[in-house]
């Protein structure tokens, strides 16, 4: 289709029909209400149990219920949001069970990511990721659970971010962001794992550095991230925690 000539108004044929704007308007409602629940969830705004209102939320952010319905139907596929019958969606309980099945799953998707990444990093972000780690083992003799979680997320971002599986990463994304609502941080309860944590980091980004290859990168973060959870349940749940007997350790 040739284009309209400069100055001329755009013809009936060359408008954006009123139909797509509509929805395009919709999804970024949609959008804008998803990054409003989930900020106010993660930062306990609204704690676990608390009820999602539709119009209550959608008066707030002065637009219509439908987008906000979007949302809500978004964060209950993310595990951030149940509904209950005759009650309508709440914020999540907390769920030991529900956070040793994110911890399984993230292992899973984070190795899986970071061993996709593997090949992509180049010295600088194998030295990025070691000014992150570096800043980690300085928050060990003032320990801050919740600080030292977040610097944790940012060094292994830097390790799975250059995984070229567009949906993978959102996965690995979404799980961070459930965690994030199931525990705090993990390293609240287990303190001294955290020191564990940043020797197997410099481990694999020894591998990543020695151009390990992808399945050895794969069972070190993999195995970097079940040890975390394996030590949580130790200390909450000592008889059900994995046996050590016949584990493989991801350093050498």
């Amino acid at each position: 289709m040739n284009a309209s000539p400069a100055g001329r108004a755009p013809t009936a044929g060359s408008r954006t029909p009123v139909g797509a704007a509509a929805s395009s308007a919709g999804a970024g409602k949609s959008q804008q209400a998803y990054r409003w629940l989930r900020e106010r969830i993660a930062g306990e705004e609204y704690a676990p149990g608390h009820r999602l209102v539709l119009g209550t939320i959608a008066d707030e952010l002065d637009m219509s219920v439908v987008p906000v319905r979007e949302a809500i139907r978004r964060l209950e596929a993310e595990g951030l949001v149940t509904f209950e019958r005759h009650v309508g969606a709440r914020v999540s309980l907390i769920d030991d069970t529900q956070y040793r099945h994110s911890m399984e799953t993230l292992a899973m998707l984070e190795g899986a990511a970071t061993a996709l990444a593997a090949p992509h990093l180049t010295a600088e972000h194998v030295t990025q990721a070691r000014r992150v780690n570096r800043r980690l083992v300085e928050q060990l003799d003032d320990f801050d659970p919740r600080a030292f979680t977040s610097l944790n997320h940012r060094f292994h971002a830097v390790l799975f971010a250059a995984c070229p599986n567009p949906r993978l990463l959102a996965l690995v994304d979404a799980e961070w962001a459930r965690l994030g609502h199931l525990r705090d941080s993990t390293f609240t309860f287990v303190p001294d794992r955290a020191r564990e944590s940043v020797r197997e980091h410099e481990a694999l980004l020894d591998l990543v550095a020695s151009g390990a290859s992808p399945a050895d990168v794969e069972r070190a973060a993999r195995a970097h991230r079940s040890a975390t959870l394996a030590a949580y349940l130790a200390r909450e749940h000592p008889d059900e925690a994995p046996a050590p007997a016949g584990a493989t350790s991801p350093e050498r």
